[in-house]
């Protein structure tokens, strides 16, 4: 167990929320406005005839390039030798301003060989991060740099791929592997629909930090559950948001 648990300690769980770049189309510089449009047009219903900018608020987030990083939630498992208890101790970065948002979390990820685990991690998380660290000229942290490496040398681990042993035909929700391994989560508060709203209309930062870091909880069970871990293993969850 000793050997399972330091190996544990260097992976960091993580999610992201993210929302349009901005609250309105309108607000858009000219430039983008024209790219949006592009991209409007081979995302809508076929045949349906919409006023330009009429997806952006509902489906700008999704894309680094018309989107932004407004939560980043962590967590990761630490063994307490001295009263020799696991525990998993998670935060949130999410400022006012996505610059001071990924800075905080660049400076996290350069302070040791992270290996990162997001669910559909490798689809969405880690490149959208990476494309708005990049965005905000922020250097690229190590763990994130794939260019030219190898695919063992690359360290990000994705619960989605790992329960797809291979097959590629269907994407598997979250939610509905925390179900089959009997996981419990909230069912309070949002999801991930109504993150732009939440963000904008209700300005309400505090409510996605929580389901955002609820997110990272559920992806770390499900881990422990794919290495086989019986469910009532017992650990403390140290949130550091609340000692802030």
């Amino acid at each position: 167990m000793s050997a399972f648990i330091n190996g544990l300690e260097n992976i960091l769980f993580l999610d992201i929320e993210t929302a349009s770049s901005e609250a309105d189309f309108d607000q858009l510089p000219a430039r983008l406005k024209e790219e949006w449009i592009k991209k409007e047009n081979l995302i809508k219903p076929k045949e349906e005839d919409i006023e330009p900018g009429a997806l952006f608020f509902k489906r700008a987030g999704i894309y680094a390039e018309f989107g932004k990083v407004i939560c980043v939630g962590v967590g990761y498992f630490h063994f307490d030798a001295k009263n020799e208890k696991l525990e998993f101790r998670t935060k949130s970065f999410s400022e006012e301003n996505e610059y001071d948002t990924l800075e905080g979390f660049v400076q996290l990820l350069n302070k040791k060989a992270w290996v990162l685990c997001a669910h559909n991690g490798k689809e969405f998380d880690f490149p959208y991060l990476s494309r708005r660290i990049l965005i905000n000229r922020i250097p690229l942290p190590e763990p994130l740099q794939i260019a030219g490496k190898k695919p063992w040398e690359v360290r990000h681990l994705d619960t989605l791929e790992l329960w797809k042993f291979g097959d590629y035909k269907h994407y598997t929700r979250l939610e509905l592997l925390a179900a089959i391994f009997d996981i419990p989560t909230s069912k309070e508060g949002i999801d991930g629909s109504q993150v732009n709203e939440t963000y904008y209309i209700k300005e309400d930062l505090k409510t996605i930090r929580q389901y955002c870091i609820r997110d990272v909880w559920v992806t770390a069970q499900i881990y422990l559950a794919f290495q086989g871990l019986p469910p009532e293993m017992e650990m403390e969850v140290v949130n550091k948001d609340d000692s802030e």
